[in-house]
């Protein structure tokens, strides 16, 4: 339990120098600002494979319970992560209809995804927990993540979330038992006092949606990394590191997702793929690195398509 308490405290830590000293200032994240923290992450996530390999080859405070090759923990957690870092791509779409559709300014929007991120640390490790609880206790748990994962993976396919309206989310319908909404205020606080009592505004609203939208697609993506290795340790630290870059990952990306059209099926296909190496897990069992270059390859495909798509003559 050690590890992961050096583990959250570490998280803790970069999120405090985050918003504590480098995003102290409400103020818009610019696209070269964004690019810029999406590398710092990407190499922190990067750098941590590096102590991943160390702490399972000498089995750190006996967290190698499964006694993993520490090769193979190091690309099970790259490959978690990858898998997350693709999946949100999704999750950053939903991020921009909520913002768009409770009108939430720009200055506004990195401080609503650091609290955020602080709630889907929590969620998330409860939902690992218990995943992984789950998996070792019941051998038939894989073909239940796995046709989720193939459910989900069809439902992108068909699904879309333009036209929903976010004030019926239940995270809002819940809030506004506890306390009325001011849909008008501008100000930028999350709760206000207005004639005695207290009231939340919108921004918190926007808040609550992007926390219980953020559990939907949990349910999506812990399953994948379940796919990949059941070790709680390296389901939830390639799961969280992926999330701690998904705010800047958003910035830079929000506005250009139309020009990557066809990332969606490259989604759609690694899910697919997820969803069936579980179903058949017990049957045949695809080797990590396969895994890690079957999904390598069809976030490439999506992206090569998107960018002969977008150049085409007839899109001119």
């Amino acid at each position: 339990m050690l590890v992961w308490g050096f583990f959250l405290l570490l998280i803790f830590i970069l999120l405090a120098l985050d918003l504590g000293v480098f995003h102290k200032k409400n103020q818009v994240v610019t696209v070269k600002e964004s690019l810029a923290w999406t590398a710092v992450w990407i190499t922190i996530a990067l750098l941590f494979g590096g102590v991943i390999y160390y702490i399972y080859a000498v089995n750190l405070m006996g967290i190698n319970h499964h006694q993993t090759a520490p090769w193979n923990a190091l690309i099970d957690f790259y490959t978690g992560y990858l898998i997350e870092e693709s999946l949100s791509l999704d999750n950053i779409f939903v991020m921009a209809l909520i913002f768009a559709f409770f009108k939430i300014e720009g200055q506004y929007q990195h401080n609503i995804l650091f609290w955020g991120i602080i709630g889907a640390v929590f969620f998330r490790m409860v939902m690992i927990v218990l995943g992984t609880a789950f998996v070792e206790a019941f051998e038939w748990a894989t073909y239940i993540f796995g046709g989720i994962l193939v459910f989900s993976a069809f439902k992108m396919i068909k699904g879309s979330e333009d036209d929903e309206n976010f004030k019926e989310n239940l995270g809002v319908r819940l809030l506004e038992k506890i306390y009325p909404i001011d849909w008008k205020d501008r100000s930028g606080k999350y709760f206000l006092r207005q004639n005695g009592k207290r009231v939340a505004t919108g921004l918190f609203a926007a808040l609550v949606v992007i926390e219980f939208s953020d559990i939907l697609f949990a349910v999506d993506s812990i399953p994948a990394i379940f796919s990949i290795t059941t070790d709680p340790f390296i389901v939830f630290t390639s799961n969280i590191f992926a999330i701690l870059g998904l705010r800047s990952l958003y910035f830079f990306l929000a506005g250009m997702l139309d020009k990557f059209e066809y990332m969606k099926y490259s989604l759609v296909g690694v899910l697919m793929f997820v969803g069936v190496k579980m179903l058949i897990v017990h049957y045949f069992e695809i080797p990590a690195l396969i895994s890690l270059g079957i999904i390598v390859f069809f976030l490439a495909v999506g992206v090569v398509f998107s960018m002969l798509h977008k150049d085409s003559p007839s899109q001119s």
